[in-house]
This record gives structure tokens, C-alpha cells and sequence, in this order.
């Protein structure tokens, strides 16, 4: 709570303290810089750019990682709660998630048809907010395990009762969403 971190059009995040003093530039983006994210441990600084990536810095100044994926420029940037994970909202209309070590773990893709131009954790880390230029914000779920109750209670019947079903897929769902 001690740093502040602005992101800037001159290609550079700026860490600032709490009398507005400039400690450090981050420089190494070769766009505008749109966004800038703490991880809740304060030890990284992400930040998104113009230029199509996202890159991860120690508080020292140091590049520790780019994020490369996205086709178009990187409005948005923000650390999960538990500081594993990054989400990233970009013009080409997705929203990529990444862990620490800069690898793509997903793209979420058919939720817009517009440029995304926000994304935010919950603070339980079970969902993701991202807004778009069509004006619309949308949530997607990140709870396996409500994900699981949700889709066996759509399919049970049909694993049941379906006579092209084998006998193992019957129990695909057994005991999920029903134990108390």
C-alpha cells in the first residue's frame, strides 16, 4: 500500500510512493501502456500495452515475463486473489487467462463480439467480469465444482435414460450434486 503505479501513452509504467515521488520506470513495452496491475502479494506489477502483450515485473524494475497470444492490443490486466493467475482483455474480443510462469492456460473468446476493454477477479477468485464495447459485462464462472453440479443435473436424465449410452458413461454423474 506503500507504491503506486501509473500506467502511460510514453510506453513506460511509473512507480510512484505516497508523496508522489517517482521511484522507478518500467520500461521495455513498445506501445502506449494501457493498464497496470499489483499481484495481491505486491511483489509483481503486470502490465498491459498496445503493443499486443503483457508484461510481469518485480518491484526492482526487472521484466520477469511477457505474456504473448493476444492479435490485437491489451486494454486490461488483473491478478486472481491467490496471485496464480492473470487475466488479460484485449481488442482482439478475448479475454486470455496465464499463470506466473507467462503459459497460456485459456481463451475465452465467444462471450463478445467486441473489443473487451475491462476484466476483474471476484475477490473469491471463482469469477471473472470483463466488459465490452457492445456494452455489456459479462461473468464466467471459474468454480469447477459448481460447474460440475451445474452440467450433471442438465445431463443426468439423458445418461440415464439415453439407450445409446454404455453402461460406464451411466455414472458419470453419480454422487455429483447430490451429497449433502
Amino acid at each position: 500500500g506503500q507504491t503506486i503505479a501509473s500506467a502511460s501513452s510514453d510506453n513506460t509504467v511509473k512507480l510512484w510512493n505516497r508523496q508522489g515521488q517517482e521511484l522507478q520506470t518500467l520500461k521495455g513495452h513498445s506501445y502506449s501502456v494501457y493498464s497496470v496491475a499489483f499481484s495481491p502479494d505486491s511483489q509483481t506489477i503486470a502490465s498491459a500495452s498496445l503493443d499486443k502483450t503483457v508484461k510481469l515485473w518485480n518491484r526492482q524494475g526487472q521484466e520477469l515475463q511477457t505474456l504473448k497470444g493476444h492479435s490485437n492490443s491489451v486494454y486490461s490486466v488483473a491478478f486472481s486473489p491467490d496471485g496464480q493467475t492473470i487475466a488479460s482483455a484485449s481488442s482482439d474480443n478475448t479475454v486470455k487467462l496465464w499463470n506466473r510462469q507467462g503459459q497460456e492456460l485459456q481463451t475465452l473468446q465467444e462471450f463478445h463480439s467486441y473489443p473487451v476493454y475491462s476484466v476483474a477477479f471476484s475477490p473469491d477468485g471463482q469469477t471473472i467480469a470483463f466488459a465490452s464495447s457492445d456494452k455489456t459485462v459479462k461473468l464466467w464462472n471459474l468454480n469447477l465444482d459448481d460447474l460440475m453440479v451445474k452440467g450433471c443435473a442438465w445431463v443426468r436424465d439423458y445418461l440415464q435414460n439415453n439407450p445409446n449410452v454404455s453402461k460406464s458413461d451411466r455414472h458419470l454423474c453419480d454422487d455429483i450434486g447430490t451429497r449433502r
